[in-house]
């Protein structure tokens, strides 16, 4: 039987679990915080946009992470259907 992605156990292969649980988690959190607002962020973690120009070419880098109770429960059942394979 042909491997997926290098193999049932792989970085990517928990990834992608990973950033499926948090996005169903998060919209999950999402939908119920105006019913509940304990749902909310906790907290938020990342770097502000940054952006270097260099007239012929521009790149920007930033990163934000808010998370929230259904978010971190969504990154830990991905983490476990990956324990799971």
């Amino acid at each position: 039987m042909a491997r997926v992605l290098g193999g049932a156990r792989s970085a990517w292969l928990l990834f992608l679990l990973l950033l499926a649980g948090g996005v169903a988690g998060s919209a999950v959190g999402a939908a119920l915080s105006p019913m509940f607002p304990v749902l909310r962020n906790f907290f938020n973690i990342g770097l502000a946009t940054t952006s270097l120009n260099l007239n012929f070419f521009s790149v920007s880098f930033g990163f934000h992470l808010a998370v929230g109770p259904f978010t971190a429960l969504g990154l830990f059942l991905g983490y476990i259907a990956y324990r799971k394979l």
